[in-house]
């Protein structure tokens, strides 16, 4: 395992947290709130069928084998983010770009 370069912020930082200088704030409540979240945002409920290429489906489940995830668990992760707006499509970005 290699080991991580920190700055000089982010080791004082890591320092700071390792002798116990920072007390939680989380509430209850607001633990509650956010397990909540994280059970519905990660609840499978609906089952769908596509249909995409052999040479897709091989590099999908290649690049999920060296992920070490199920290749469907790729797929779903992938599809979150796009809608979540954290995964963009960066060719149409660069046809945008080249347009004007």
């Amino acid at each position: 395992m290699s080991k991580v370069k920190l700055s000089k912020e982010e080791k004082e930082l890591l320092d700071s947290v390792e002798a116990g200088n920072f007390v939680s704030t989380l509430t209850k409540a607001r633990k509650e709130e956010l397990e909540a979240a994280a059970t519905n945002t990660f609840k499978k409920d609906k089952r769908i069928n596509i249909r995409i290429s052999n040479r897709d489906l091989i590099a999908v489940q290649s690049r999920a084998s060296e992920e070490g995830v199920p290749y469907q668990t790729l797929v779903s992760s992938i599809i979150h983010k796009y809608v979540s707006g954290s995964l963009r499509d960066i060719s149409a970005n660069k046809k945008r770009q080249s347009d004007a």
